[in-house]
Formats: C-alpha cells, sequence, structure tokens
C-alpha cells in the first residue's frame, strides 16, 4: 500500500484587531488556503466584526476555505502593495512578485485597515485549518530581514509614516496616533504631490469628505528607503482614516467587497454596482450614495480617470457597520494622459467625460435603485459651488501652471450641466 504524500506547510494567524478570525496556510508548490476559525465563525452575527462585506451577503462565507495558487484569495492578496513598490519590496525578499505568501509574511504587520497576518511556530497550526489536506508536515515560516515592511496598495510608491512633535515624518511600519501615507514624487510624471493636493482641496471645498492632507518637503522626511527620486521638492502627505488613537480601523476597497484581484480593477463592475452595494448594506445608504454622487461628479470635474475599485473603500469605523470611506487618491490625470476622455469605470453605461450630463447621473441612480431626487439636490448644490469657488481656487493653488491650463480647457469641453467658466 502506497504511503500518503506528505506536504510541508507554514501558516499565518490572521487577526482583526487581536481577535483570531482564521490561518493563512502555504504549501509546497504554491498553493495557499484561508480557513477561518470555526470559533468565529459560531459568533452570534450581531456581534461579530467584519472581516469582508461579502459575510453580509453570503451566509456561507466563512464555511468555505478559500483557495489560490501563487496569489493569495483577494480580501487578502488586495492588502499588498502594487506596482514600483511591489517590485521594490519583491527585489528585497528576492522572491517574484507575483509570490504573495512571502510578501504577506513580511508586511503582515502593517496591513491597510485592521487585519494582521503573523507567523505560527512549527506544530502550532490548528487541526481545522490543516482538515482539507491529506497529510502534512508543519515548517516553521522564515522570518525574513528585509528593511522595509510598507504593505500600502496602490502603484505609486508610497510608505506609511508617523509625524513627530517637530512636524517631521519618519518613515515606519508602527501604529500611532498621527499616522499618515507619504507619496513621493514620480519619476514619469511632474509634480504629481502638488497635483493630488489641488485635486483634493478643489473636491474638499464642495463637500467631499477628506482626510488631514500636506505638501511636506523631502527634508522633512526621515528613514526613507533608497529609492531614485526625481528632482522635486515636495512628497504629498495624507493622515490615516484607518488608524485613530494607536488603534486599527478596518477598511476594505471595492476589489475586496467584489472578490477580485488589483489586475482586475478597471474590469467586471460599474459605479450603479458600487453604490448599490452601499445603499443597501449600509444603515446611512442615502447618505452615502449621495456622497458617491457627488464624488463621481468631482472626478467628471477634475479629469480624474482613474476612480477604479481600488480607489473606492468602505470603513467600519465600529467594527460591523460598512459606510464611505472618506475619499482619497483623488488626481487631475489628463494632464499626464494626454487626449484621455473618461472615467475608470461605466456609469450607466458611458465613461466619456464629455458625454456625461445630469441624465446620466439619473440613469445611474435609476439602474442602482437609489432615489434620484435627493441626488439630484446634492450634484446641483455641488456644481453651484464648483462654479463659484473653482476658478479662484485653482489660481491659488500649487497644480504647475501647464495642468492648470489643461483643467480649464477640460471644464469649457463639459456638456452644460457640468461646464465651468
Amino acid at each position: 500500500m502506497a504511503s500518503m504524500r506528505v506536504e510541508k506547510v507554514e501558516g499565518l494567524q490572521i487577526t482583526l484587531n487581536d481577535q483570531k478570525v482564521g490561518v493563512l496556510t502555504h504549501y509546497t508548490g504554491g498553493k495557499n488556503i484561508l480557513s477561518f476559525s470555526p470559533d468565529f465563525a459560531m459568533l452570534d452575527k450581531g456581534d461579530r466584526p467584519i472581516v469582508s462585506f461579502t459575510q453580509l451577503i453570503r451566509e456561507d462565507y466563512f464555511e468555505l476555505p478559500q483557495v489560490s495558487t501563487q496569489r493569495l484569495s483577494p480580501v487578502l492578496s488586495n492588502l499588498l502593495p502594487e506596482g514600483a513598490l511591489r517590485e521594490f519590496i519583491s527585489r528585497e525578499l528576492k522572491v517574484h512578485s507575483e509570490n504573495e505568501f512571502p510578501l504577506m509574511v513580511h508586511l503582515g504587520a502593517n496591513l491597510p485597515g485592521a487585519l494582521k497576518a503573523t507567523p505560527i511556530a512549527a506544530g502550532e497550526l490548528p487541526a481545522w485549518a490543516l482538515a482539507h489536506r491529506e497529510q502534512v508536515e508543519a515548517v516553521q515560516v522564515n522570518i525574513d530581514k528585509a528593511t522595509s515592511k510598507q504593505s500600502l496598495a496602490g502603484i505609486q510608491m508610497k510608505f506609511s509614516s508617523v509625524r513627530a512633535p517637530d512636524k517631521r515624518f519618519n518613515i515606519n511600519e508602527e501604529d500611532n496616533a498621527d499616522s499618515w501615507i507619504i507619496k513621493v514624487p514620480s519619476n514619469v510624471y511632474k509634480q504629481v504631490p502638488a497635483n493630488e493636493y489641488t485635486a483634493m482641496r478643489l473636491a474638499e471645498s464642495v463637500g467631499i469628505d477628506i482626510p488631514e492632507i500636506q505638501l511636506v518637503k523631502l527634508t522633512q522626511l526621515h528613514n526613507l528607503p533608497d529609492i531614485r527620486l526625481p528632482d522635486e521638492e515636495y512628497a504629498y502627505a495624507i493622515r490615516r482614516f484607518d488608524r485613530s488613537k494607536g488603534k486599527r480601523i478596518h477598511t476594505e476597497d471595492f476589489a475586496q467587497v467584489f472578490e477580485l484581484y488589483s489586475h482586475e480593477k478597471y474590469e467586471k463592475k460599474n459605479y450603479e454596482q458600487i453604490v448599490n452595494a452601499i445603499y443597501l448594506h449600509s444603515p446611512q445608504g442615502l447618505k452615502n450614495a449621495k456622497q458617491m454622487a457627488k464624488r463621481l461628479l468631482v472626478n467628471v470635474l477634475l479629469a480624474n480617470g482613474d476612480a477604479h475599485l481600488k480607489n473606492w473603500s468602505l470603513i467600519y469605523s465600529d467594527g460591523i457597520t460598512p459606510q464611505l470611506s472618506p475619499a482619497y487618491d483623488i488626481v487631475s490625470t489628463l494632464p499626464y494622459v494626454k487626449g484621455e476622455s473618461g472615467a475608470a469605470l461605466n456609469m450607466a453605461k458611458v465613461k466619456n467625460w464629455y458625454e456625461t450630463n445630469m441624465g446620466t447621473f439619473k440613469k445611474w441612480a435609476e439602474r442602482a435603485d437609489v432615489p434620484w431626487q435627493p441626488i439630484a439636490v446634492h450634484l446641483n448644490e455641488t456644481m453651484e459651488q464648483a462654479r463659484e469657488l473653482w476658478p479662484t481656487m485653482l489660481n491659488e493653488l500649487p497644480m504647475l501652471e501647464s495642468s492648470k491650463q489643461v483643467l480649464k480647457e477640460h471644464w469649457r469641453k463639459l456638456h452644460s450641466d457640468f461646464r465651468i467658466g
């Protein structure tokens, strides 16, 4: 009789604000399995904190293991960085950038939101986490010694930091009452920090909920990794809304909500599906829907073509109730992408900014089963404020002059419902 195959397995404990919710196991050959703790699954539904929005709409969410190869399941994969930052960390670890378990081992202590992933010693993996495999041999996770422990999703190079009493920013992996995200200048596009700061200030002026932001001189950043930066003076800083008074607040972007991978963030879903999820499952559904409508309009006005699934998030301030998070990553992309003319996702089957009008928003609301009249009132107020405030504000904000001219020309080309100036 042939002996059963022995597999080596490594494990990470997944916690949510220090409550054990599951185990991520990694097997020889690259198989990754996220299994949820039976004790956590048996908690009363009303008392059980939210790990993923999916548990609100799928009764069996905690019963089924999430199996994937190389990549982790979307709920965890989307917590890892993309683009240049992922490549930088992968090179440090000497692993392939698509091999996500080693990245999670390294970055698991400082993920966005309130989830943590910490190594489980050999022999301490619970039996329920191994029940779906034939025969396994537990081995200790190899804790690496790479220097950067930053896990912030997104393509731009950005780092977690703590603002010191002297207003300098210390780049590190620790939580703190004054935790910020620092986005350094781009080697591809000019003055991105000034662009994002300008766009966010304009958005804030018409009622978009944003965190505290500021431009920071690069000389004020300490412990910045040894990376090549352009000859620019400022980085962009935004206070972390997933950290408060040293505590973690759970958040979830809409790639996680829809169980999609980061490379699918421009595909498969649209703005109706985002607002419908928020409207149906939040106690303040209409309030959230009105805020989303304002943000969609602001993205049209600011020529932001990058409001994809990962740039919309839910926040669970009480651990249970989903709300639309504060806005982030609002940038005027048109100055950098010549000829760009539309949004990242469909809204009522329309992407083109210059074909979008108030009727587009009405169809969007109707398709999402959201009451149109209160949305319309909010949109009209937003347009009045933008027309009154933005021409003067734009002249005073630090965006590159050439980018300001592109934006002003964009305003003139919009449908008359949304034209400015």
